[in-house]
This record gives structure tokens, C-alpha cells and sequence, in this order.
């Protein structure tokens, strides 16, 4: 069975190594060589990316910034040169991004952030379009982690 997988911000913070957002490393690792070994589908929704560039922003040590910005722009620079395990999801239309909005508030009373909704929604999208695959967010948090969807089943919204 196919598997399609949505790298969370908590995950591409592990992967880039970035201090103090890197406590799993050594697990993260691990399941991404095991991804990429079983032909999984990676890829790497813009929340996640636009979240991760935040992160690095705010590193307290300015070379230790400006180095994890470099490994940062080398890693996405990559998926989009196809020269990486995983590839970025399209940037959303307007359309796309005001559906999203008719959403935000019941979302925002369940905790969730724009970014994790846009997650959410790109997930339903991957979930819809590859019924025989198994579609998941890889997520260290818990909310996010829970979107796994075997073949068969319907996803959750």
C-alpha cells in the first residue's frame, strides 16, 4: 500500500536540527529513513514551511540563525529543485484561502491556528484524491499526528 505524508513543522525542525525544537532528532530520523526506504510520498505543506522559517527567525544566537536560515533555504531550495525525499505542496489560491477562512473560527474555538487548519485541509484534499493510498500528517503533536487515514476509511473534517 502507498503511503502519503504530510511533514508537520515539528518534524522539519527536527530534520534541520534546529535548537531546542530538536529533542526527537534521533526518532525523526529514524522514520524518515524508514519513509524513504518503503517509497513513501513526502511532502512538505507551505504552513509547515512558512512556520519553520518563523522558528529559525527566532533564535536568540545569530549565527546559530543565520546557519539553521542557510540549512533552512538549502532544504526547501531542494524539494523544489526535486533534489530532496520530499516535495512542497502547491502554494494555495485565494479561493482556496478564503474557504479556509469560512472555517477559521470554529477551528480557532478548538485551539487550532490558521497553519494547522491549512494542514487539515490539505490533508481532506490528499485523502480525496488517493482513496487506495494511506494519507497522514507526521506530526509531533498530538492534534496534528491523529490525521491518518487507511484506505476504506472516510476522513475525518
Amino acid at each position: 500500500m502507498s503511503e502519503i505524508v504530510l511533514l508537520d513543522t515539528s518534524v522539519l525542525l527536527n530534520v534541520l536540527d534546529v535548537p531546542g525544537f530538536n529533542e526527537s532528532r534521533e526518532a525523526v530520523i529514524a522514520e524518515l529513513e524508514r519513509l524513504i526506504e518503503g517509497a513513501a510520498h513526502l511532502f512538505i505543506p507551505m504552513a509547515a514551511v512558512f512556520e519553520t522559517g518563523n522558528h529559525i527567525a527566532q533564535l536568540s544566537d545569530g549565527r546559530v540563525r543565520r546557519y539553521c536560515a542557510r540549512q533552512f533555504v538549502s532544504a526547501i531550495q531542494a524539494a523544489i529543485d526535486d533534489r530532496a525525499p520530499w516535495k512542497p505542496m502547491r502554494m494555495p489560491d485565494v479561493a482556496l484561502v478564503r474557504s479556509w477562512l469560512n472555517d477559521f473560527p470554529e477551528a480557532a474555538m478548538r485551539g487550532h491556528g490558521m497553519g494547522d487548519l491549512s494542514i487539515r485541509k490539505e490533508w481532506q484534499v490528499q485523502c480525496e484524491q488517493f482513496s487506495m493510498s494511506r494519507v497522514r500528517v507526521w506530526s509531533l503533536d498530538q492534534d496534528l499526528a491523529g490525521l491518518d487515514r487507511t484506505p476504506n476509511q472516510y476522513p475525518a473534517r
